[in-house]
């Protein structure tokens, strides 16, 4: 067989990939090198078809282009990550309000918070519970328009006792109609640490009273 015909059914046999994959796999230097015997050992009188030179030097183009469009991909996302990383560093400290019923509470002070009303009512109300369960209190707010119900518990219990520092649950309700409707509640927690994203994924806080939460769930940064 000659050189010509030896160096065409080796590139049509085996596919071209990159020189690190398997022995059985043609890389770029040596498809360059068959190529090269192909246009030195082609017969004057029968040249070999451009198509097909074209269709090879196409195939070799897009390995190329290819390897260099994941490089690329690679820095891009490398450069993400980074400056991902850097702006949640900033987060560590600060308070952030979020879509949860629990809150680590301090109640040497005022607890700010707030509910989601879908619709008006004139009976919103608001549950406080400790960590075992038990009723502490209830947050009477009276009739409210549809929107951002913004509440205050001032860290006693219905006797007007000054309750421990802890975590609290806030079941937040209203009356629409006859009946006693549930509600979002938004409430505030403090940035212990921030956990990066693996394989593409998304920026983790992890949050004071509460554990790990995305941070596309985050509504306010505070200060």
């Amino acid at each position: 067989m000659s050189t010509v015909g030896a160096a065409g059914s080796v590139l049509e046999k085996y596919q071209i990939k990159n020189e690190s994959n398997s022995s059985k796999e043609l890389g770029k230097n040596q498809f360059l090198e068959l190529l090269v015997a192909q246009l030195n050992n082609q017969n004057p009188l029968e040249p070999q078809g451009n198509g097909e030179f074209i269709a090879q030097l196409a195939q070799f183009s897009q390995v190329e282009g290819i390897e260099k469009l994941n490089s690329s991909m690679g820095s891009l996302l490398s450069g993400y990550q980074s400056s991902q990383a850097l702006q949640a560093s900033s987060l560590v400290g600060r308070k952030v309000i979020v879509p949860t019923d629990k809150a680590l509470v301090d109640t040497s002070e005022s607890f700010k918070a707030s509910a989601v009303l879908p619709v008006s009512s004139n009976n919103v109300f608001v549950n406080v519970y400790d960590n075992a369960g038990s009723l502490v209190n209830r947050i009477n707010l009276g009739q409210q328009p549809a929107g951002n119900v913004s509440f205050i518990w001032d860290g006693k219990n219905a006797k007007g006792e000054l309750m421990p520092p802890g975590t609290y649950k806030f079941e937040a309700q209203a009356t629409v109609g006859n009946e006693n409707k549930g509600l979002y509640t938004m409430l505030p927690a403090n940035v212990d640490s921030v956990v990066l994203p693996q394989n593409g994924g998304e920026l983790m806080l992890n949050l004071a009273g509460i554990g790990s939460i995305g941070l596309s769930k985050v509504q306010i940064i505070g200060q």
